[in-house]
């Protein structure tokens, strides 16, 4: 997944936290104004209204960010460790410099993984750290590029 594809999860996301949130608050004022309540469809809005509170509450920080386009690069030494769970693997570079995580969906097509293995990586996120946007990895002996997802 390239940027693009981040940038319209992210949107897609957001739009739907927003739709549930507004979608469950009308509603509840239609259900009261025609003194209607039910028990299992206000579970059910209920329900929607926390959904679309939690999809939210991940997507507005990084807001401004997404929209104006302002990411920071993360770069130096790093380590990529592969983790799969049934059909799905993702891959974690663990920033060694700074202590942070960042996860993406796909495996980069390097010739060794693991803790013991340093590599050179500019990863590039929202400016709160909360969405990885893409990845360079360089060996870290040549400088040489190895792998690239920039979604350009």
């Amino acid at each position: 997944m390239g940027r693009g594809v981040i940038v319209f999860i992210y949107y897609f996301l957001f739009s739907l936290g927003a739709l549930l949130v507004i979608g469950s608050a009308i509603f509840f004022i239609l259900m009261y104004r025609m003194r209607e309540i039910k028990f299992w469809s206000t579970i059910k809005m209920l329900s929607g209204f926390l959904m679309g509170l939690l999809i939210l509450w991940m997507t507005v920080p990084s807001l401004k960010y997404v929209i104006t386009k302002d990411f920071d690069v993360v770069n130096g030494k790093c380590t990529i460790e592969i983790s799969t769970s049934g059909r799905s693997a993702d891959s974690t570079f663990n920033m060694l410099n700074t202590d942070e995580q960042f996860t993406f969906n796909e495996i980069p097509e390097l010739d060794a993984y693991g803790k013991s293995i340093p590599y050179y990586c500019e990863v590039t996120v929202t400016k709160d750290r909360m969405w990885a946007m893409d990845y360079k990895i360089y060996d870290l002996m040549t400088g040489k590029l190895m792998d690239s997802h920039t979604g350009e």
